[in-house]
Parts: structure tokens; C-alpha cells; sequence
């Protein structure tokens, strides 16, 4: 009686272990038998074909002696030409950052003088009129509401020092 009582139960869990999803197996067998992957086919390669190098005859511009002696004839022309910056003035903190990486985010009156608040790296700065600030030597020459004027002294590749006009624009920020 015990054994066919055992083997009574084992069969029942048998039964229960059945196809109980086999009609949801057949359909999404069905759903995807038309569905394959498919590659598209690799690019032809061309074989490489070199271009010949035609500059043999041309004066190379990297060669070094060439180098040296334009270097000699910018530094033996006597003075450089137009303003030239002061090397030997201590540099002021804004003028170790890019003058791209800097962000005006407001401006202040006190009195007669308009300040500017300037944003570089994590900190906040107040400049005026005569500081510094960029790495080219720019000294801020006029602060509105809305922007920073500069004049910057640029070095070109002749050695001489040239003038431009700079602004930094008042930057709207998100809240």
C-alpha cells in the first residue's frame, strides 16, 4: 500500500510537470520564423597606392640652419616694432587661465567704479578697469552691464608684438 501510495504521488508530480505553456511556445514559434538577422556585406578595400613625394627640389621649411636664421634676423633687426609687454610686472591670478575658459556672470557699481565678477575655474573674481586677466597679456579697458572690454598683445610669427580688442560677454545663468 505504502509503495503504491508513493508511486501514485510521483506520477502525479510527473503530470504536473507537463507542457504547460507549449501553446504560447507554438506561437511565438510562429511569430518568429520569418524573423532572421541580417549582414550587410563588407566594403570592398582598395589596395593602397602611395603618392609619390614631389617636394625634393623645394627648400624645406623645418630645416633647422633655416630656422635659426630667421631667428637671428628678427632678433638682429634691432627693436621689435609696436608695444611690446612688460615682462618683468607680477602676474596677476587671472591671467594663469585662457582667456576662452573665463565667463563673465555679472558686473557691480560702488561708487563711480563699475567692477566686473568673473567666473575662472572654481572661483569668483571681481576685476576693473587695469587688471589683467588672460594669457595674452590683456588688460581690461572698459566694464559695462553687459560685457568686459580688453586690449591684448599678441606676438606674431615675425616676432613683433600687435594690439587686438577682446571682450568677455555677461554669460545668462540656468537656474
Amino acid at each position: 500500500m505504502r509503495r503504491l501510495f508513493v508511486l501514485a504521488f510521483v506520477g502525479a508530480l510527473a503530470a504536473c510537470g507537463g507542457d504547460e505553456h507549449s501553446d504560447l511556445k507554438k506561437e511565438l514559434g510562429d511569430m518568429t520564423k520569418d524573423l532572421r538577422g541580417q549582414v550587410a556585406p563588407l566594403p570592398q578595400v582598395r589596395p593602397y597606392e602611395p603618392v609619390p613625394y614631389q617636394a625634393e627640389n623645394e627648400v624645406d621649411p623645418f630645416r633647422p640652419d633655416r630656422i635659426e636664421v630667421a631667428a637671428a634676423g628678427a632678433a638682429g633687426s634691432g627693436a621689435p616694432k609696436g608695444k611690446q609687454p612688460d615682462l618683468d610686472r607680477p602676474k596677476e591670478p587671472l591671467e594663469a587661465f585662457p582667456l576662452e575658459s573665463i565667463q563673465m556672470v555679472g558686473s557691480l557699481t560702488q561708487g563711480r567704479e563699475t567692477y566686473g565678477l568673473v567666473k575662472a575655474g572654481p572661483n569668483l573674481y571681481r576685476v576693473r578697469k587695469g587688471n589683467y586677466m588672460g594669457q595674452n597679456f590683456g588688460v581690461i579697458t572698459g566694464i559695462d552691464e553687459s560685457q568686459i572690454s580688453l586690449k591684448e598683445l599678441v606676438q606674431e610669427g615675425s616676432g613683433e608684438w600687435v594690439e587686438r580688442s577682446s571682450s568677455l560677454q555677461l554669460q545668462e545663468v540656468k537656474k
